[in-house]
């Protein structure tokens, strides 16, 4: 068999060139009955395959289309023992390469829209987790999430390090990306994190936190990731891009660096979703939004307890000094992200203000609570000041008779 090449050739230098066929055959050095057939074609030759034999799986394909319509997830492993047992003695990769091909019948893909949105109508929001640990200080490192956010129409970003997936946490960490979007978007959405909507309804925390804004929620439904396809493209990029090359000191160093990013790569790349750079549709979606309030509601942790007489509070493993004068008095804590503030009922008296540090067992005493322990124990080892009555020496030398 001649390929198309020499066919054409063929019939060009008989049918233009006027060559014989006796001329043809000394310069091609093809048999003059290929070249008669080349002739007489009107089609180019075309490759064609040979009828397949026939397979050891031939008798059984009615059987496996009849177990795959019952389940179509059933393994191939399960499938071929139970065609081993109606004569089945072909191998595992015929079995398998069919199953390849007819499985999706039974098992047709889900197909998605595309979706538009309106300037301000939504802002995705999820967690993604670094492979590294986070450096804390202290040669300790941590392990650590971001809170990361997309805007629907804009498809701009940010991201907040949090160290727990705990609700005050994350909260902070949906504030803090507000801020940076620079206004309210209608309605945040969410899948079914622990702490914001376990199963389907929102937390009370959370609730609490978009109704202070205000802004509504939507709720994925369970194991749907695509519904919050912004984000999980966008997680592909932060791991693709943000984390390779770069290394970091601490929490902060991480945080600036993330910043950074989201603003002079993230956000200002060609979206190929939108075809438009996000920073510029941001401009735009910031002007159709509500304004941030003048402060975001509070997400610190507070709780009340009663100082002890070794004045220290216990918060993430860690121990933080308090003013040693207010022991046996009721204080309430209030730990935030960046510090570490009690105050005493009552008086409202700050009795602590630390630097909150995401290092584990360590123990932080203010000098100042140190001084006042020194000064308290140095009195207590002195005793209490006791006034004694002094005599006048002239009293004596009258009792005494020189």
């Amino acid at each position: 068999m001649i390929d198309v090449e020499h066919w054409a050739e063929i019939r060009r230098m008989h049918f233009i060139d006027g060559v014989s066929i006796r001329e043809i055959r000394r310069r091609t050095g093809l048999h003059r009955e290929t070249i008669r057939r080349a002739l007489a074609a009107k089609d180019p030759p075309a490759y064609r395959r040979r009828e397949k034999a026939p397979s050891k799986l031939d008798p059984f394909k009615d059987e496996i289309e009849r177990l795959l319509r019952s389940d179509h997830r059933m393994p191939g492993t399960r499938i071929r023992e139970l065609l081993a047992e109606l004569g089945y003695e072909g191998g595992k990769t015929i079995l398998d390469d069919h199953l390849r091909e007819v499985r999706p019948r039974f098992a047709p893909r889900r197909t998605y829209q595309r979706t538009v949105y309106r300037p301000g109508e939504i802002c995705q929001f999820d967690l993604w987790e670094p492979r590294e640990e986070i450096p804390v200080g202290h040669g300790q490192t941590r392990r650590a999430w971001v809170v990361t956010s997309a805007l629907g129409f804009s498809r701009a970003g940010a991201g907040a390090l949090i160290f727990a997936k705990q609700a005050p946490d994350i909260l902070w960490g949906m504030g803090r990306c507000l801020a940076r979007l620079g206004a309210l978007p209608q309605t945040a959405v969410w899948d079914r994190e622990a702490a914001i909507a376990p199963k389907g309804k929102p937390t009370d925390a959370f609730a609490a936190f978009c109704g202070a804004l205000p802004i509504g929620w939507s709720i994925c439904e369970a194991a749907d990731p695509e519904s919050k396809g912004i984000l999980e493209r966008s997680h592909r990029f932060l791991r693709s891009n943000f984390e390779p090359g770069r290394s970091f000191a601490s929490p902060e160093h991480f945080q600036s660096c993330l910043d950074e990013w989201f603003e002079q790569r993230a956000n200002t790349r060609l979206h190929r979703g939108i075809r438009a750079v996000p920073a510029e549709r941001l401009a735009e979606e910031v002007q159709r939004m509500r304004p941030l309030p003048e402060r975001m509601p509070d997400t610190d942790r507070r709780f009340v307890m009663r100082v002890p007489q070794q004045p220290y509070l216990r918060f993430d493993t860690n121990d933080y000094s308090l003013d040693p004068r207010a022991a046996g008095r009721r204080v309430e804590v209030r730990a935030s992200q960046r510090k570490i503030i009690a105050v005493e009922l009552g008086t409202g008296a700050i009795v602590a203000s630390h630097r909150r540090s995401f290092a584990k067992g360590l123990t932080f005493t203010d000098p100042a609570h140190q001084a006042l322990l020194d000064q308290l124990r140095g009195n207590r080892r002195r005793g209490p000041d006791v006034e004694v009555e002094l005599s006048s020496l002239a009293h004596y030398d009258q009792l005494i008779p020189a």
